[in-house]
């Protein structure tokens, strides 16, 4: 009963804190602005943005920082951390390997693979840009845009391809051959990427290296619709397939006598970990160790729980917070997202391998 409750208290934390951080993370940035004038902004809306009667000027610059810059850019970062959330803790399901999550298990290096072949080869540019900055007409310019997911979720798939054919289909160290397969297939397109960077000029280099390394930077409300309509779908599709999903945690025997087809079940949680994965790669560049942390950090703030919808608002907010550290930990630049979280994941794996070596 004592333990229910606390966990009843950690949830209801965890609403209060999502209701508070977007208009804290808002309060952030090169321009300070206070919590009280965020929340003035968030009170009154979108549909005085642009009145100019109704704003003086200061208030009116204000709101275009807080309604066109940073709340495009907190959810952005709240949609990716709850994707790559989402994907690791299905792929630590899936596979029975509580060590998986899409960096260490190559698809993330897979994706950035694909979309540094369509930057560099396809679009010569090695720039990222919203459709509306695309300088063509029609049609294509939703073509190249929307090249870059189809390369990184191309990318994805193949690594994923490599890393179930190198694990084999045997259950006896299986777990192990699974992540040292993810992690040959991480160097495999690590190496292959580098070589297009090394043929590339020094401005696609330039911009890949840094786009590689994560970022929000680029944030916009057109950027973030792909991102959001393929992570709410597949979060939807998830939890209506949560249960034969959680079966297979059981084990592939078990799940067989329950009447899941697992084979197929397996395969469509991976094409979805690799879509939502490839998504985010070609928005916001490799982002690490998130959908590592986040379901072991869920799991043992609520044991005996499988809470999915609590693992996407945690690692949200995580990467909310994150990216404010980012902006604001150098006075004078922005540091990518993706070395904190491969600071702190580095640390949160060698933990993981020590309580798994306790245990055992």
């Amino acid at each position: 009963m004592r333990a229910l409750k606390g966990q009843n208290i950690i949830v209801l934390g965890l609403v209060l804190l999502a209701l508070i951080t977007p208009i804290a993370a808002a309060s952030f940035g090169a321009v300070p602005i206070s919590f009280a004038d965020v929340l003035q902004v968030f009170s009154h809306g979108l549909t005085q943005a642009n009145n100019s009667q109704d704003v003086t000027g200061g208030s009116a610059i204000t709101q275009r920082i807080v309604l066109e810059l940073r709340l495009p850019r907190i959810l952005l970062a709240f949609v990716a951390g709850a994707g790559l959330s989402l994907a690791g803790s299905v792929l630590q399901t899936v596979t029975r390997n509580p060590l998986a999550d899409p960096y260490l298990f190559g698809i993330s290096s897979g994706a950035s693979f694909g979309a540094v072949v369509v930057l560099t080869l396809l679009s010569g540019s090695g720039t990222l840009m919203p459709p509306e900055s695309l300088n063509a007409p029609g049609i294509w310019v939703w073509l190249q845009w929307i090249s870059l997911p189809i390369g990184a979720f191309v990318g994805a798939l193949i690594s994923v391809l490599i890393v179930l054919a190198l694990a084999g289909g045997g259950q006896h160290g299986q777990i192990e051959r699974m992540l040292l397969s993810g992690v040959a297939s991480s160097f495999l397109f690590g190496a292959l990427t580098s070589l297009l960077l090394y043929f590339a000029s020094p401005q696609a280099t330039a911009s890949v290296v840094f786009w590689s390394l994560g970022s929000f930077a680029k944030a916009s409300w057109s950027v973030l619709l792909l991102p959001s309509l393929v992570v709410g779908g597949s979060f939807g599709i998830i939890l209506a397939m949560r249960r034969q999903v959680n079966a297979l945690q059981a084990g592939d025997e078990t799940a067989h006598t329950l009447g899941v087809n697992v084979a197929k079940i397996r395969l469509n949680m991976l094409l979805l970990c690799s879509l939502i994965t490839a998504v985010l790669v070609a928005t916001c560049g490799g982002i690490g160790f998130v959908g590592l942390m986040i379901p072991h950090t869920v799991r043992l703030l609520l044991p005996g729980r499988r809470p999915l919808l609590l693992t996407v608002i945690v690692g949200g907010l995580f990467m909310v917070w994150i990216d404010v550290l980012a902006r604001c930990l150098l006075a004078t630049q922005e540091l990518p997202v993706g070395i904190i979280t491969a600071a702190i994941g580095s640390f949160f794996f060698l933990l993981i391998l020590r309580r798994r070596r306790v245990l055992a």
